[in-house]
């Protein structure tokens, strides 16, 4: 009886040992890609309702400051374009597309909004 006892002890200590060793080794295998994602305000006023659309979410902020800068980590899922609205203080919306982003892609996107409802993206990417 207690070398079956024993027996049990032994397998049930191998087994959470395997299963140990399953996670561990499926966790290393994960990487969590993001991209860190900076708004600059160059276009000279305030703004309201920033929105950035990226595929499958977006981020923003009610309002950001002529110079401001704004910071945000995206993870991306499917692919399409960036996309930046928002709203001048005189009330005039802006619309502008950037570039198309992927799925696992990782590194860092900045986007300068400029006078005159225009946009510069410098994506510093990698897949």
């Amino acid at each position: 009886m207690r070398n079956q006892s024993r027996m049990r002890e032994g397998v049930r200590a191998g087994v959470c040992a395997l299963t140990l060793l399953a996670v561990t080794l499926a966790s290393a295998g994960c990487h969590s890609y993001h991209i860190e994602t900076t708004v600059e305000n160059r276009t000279g006023m305030a703004i309201q309702l920033l929105e950035v659309d990226y595929p499958s979410a977006s981020f923003g902020a009610n309002n950001l400051a002529a110079g401001a800068d704004f910071h945000y980590r995206i993870q991306v899922r499917g692919t399409g374009p960036v996309k930046v609205q928002y709203s001048s203080i005189g009330g005039l919306q802006e619309q502008i597309s950037g570039p198309e982003l992927t799925e696992r892609q990782e590194g860092g996107l900045v986007i300068v909004l400029l006078p005159g409802g225009k946009a510069e993206f410098q994506p510093k990417l990698t897949r």
